[in-house]
């Protein structure tokens, strides 16, 4: 996955920190490149032997593109540099620390330690497809998680992405499926299960359009249009009085998102942390 060649005496760097729309830029920048991504105090950071200057160019002009559609200043601050190679792999691994969110311990698996001492211990290996814990709305899922997820609860995590979530709720004695409509998310998820001794019931790639079943709980950390445009789907695979823990909803969005659901479900919860909102919703009606 990682495409630098430590025989190559240089690579280049570009730093992109949006000023709104952070997810959406996330996006976007991981369909212009299949390089290795790192995200860190919301911003994204690209790495490349090749030269960068064709994504920032993108870049502004999705930042045009979303002023106009918004109506609003939406603009990102860019640093561009070349840099003399060396193992900046293990430079991200450095920078990946553990953290304790609830009762849950997350650490990469080269932070491992015989001094922890939390028995709710999650190693995850962030790559592409991120989900270390740190970010706001993985934090309140797991937060969510840790809160109403019973032993033997039916849980499909929808975008599990790393499978940070899924593992939690396995963790807290829940029957899990996963489904991610990216194959390299998938494998990073079943990758991470195992590397924590634990297994999912099934998983596929997808959306939850596909699920044959329902669930007692249903998560969906994603980002609040695509919350809006699968509502539907995510309702269908809930069953009657079941929990749904919506997130990525950045707080403007945050009633777009409620208006969608407040029809079929009761507000359990909201979860705020900074500029981002999770819903904890009890489906009341089939």
């Amino acid at each position: 996955m990682v495409k630098v060649n430590y025989l190559e005496k240089f690579y280049f760097e570009l730093k992109i920190t949006p000023n709104l729309y952070y997810e959406l830029f996330l996006d976007l920048v991981s369909a212009l490149t299949d390089e290795a991504l790192e995200e860190y105090n919301e911003t994204i950071i690209v790495r490349s032997e090749s030269e960068l200057d064709n994504i920032k160019e993108g870049v502004e002009a999705f930042a045009k593109e979303l002023s106009n559609a918004f109506e609003t200043e939406v603009k990102c601050d860019f640093e561009l540099s070349k840099k003399e190679n060396k193992d900046w792999v293990q430079e991200y691994q450095k920078s990946v620390q553990p953290i304790e969110v609830g009762s849950f311990y997350i650490t990469p698996s080269w932070h491992l330690s015989d001094e922890i001492t939390n028995e709710n211990i999650i190693k995850i290996d962030p790559t592409l497809s991120f989900g270390s814990g740190h970010h706001e709305t993985t934090s309140n899922c797991l937060l969510a998680i840790d809160k109403y997820v019973k032993q033997n609860d039916t849980l499909c995590d929808v975008g599990s992405g790393s499978g940070i979530l899924a593992i939690a709720a396995k963790q807290k004695g829940a029957l899990v499926d996963i489904c991610d409509t990216d194959p390299e998310a998938v494998t990073d998820a079943l990758r991470n299960f195992a590397m924590n001794n634990l297994e999912v019931s099934n998983s596929w790639v997808g959306s939850v359009n596909q699920c044959k079943t329902q669930y007692d709980v249903v998560v969906a950390n994603i980002v609040a249009d695509i919350l809006v445009m699968i509502a539907n789907d995510l309702l269908k695979a809930t069953k009657k009085d079941g929990l749904l823990v919506l997130s990525g909803i950045m707080e403007q969005y945050a009633d777009k998102v409620m208006n969608k659901y407040q029809r079929k479900c009761e507000l359990v919860e909201e979860i705020s942390k900074n500029e981002w909102r999770t819903f904890v919703f009890k489906k009341l009606v089939d």
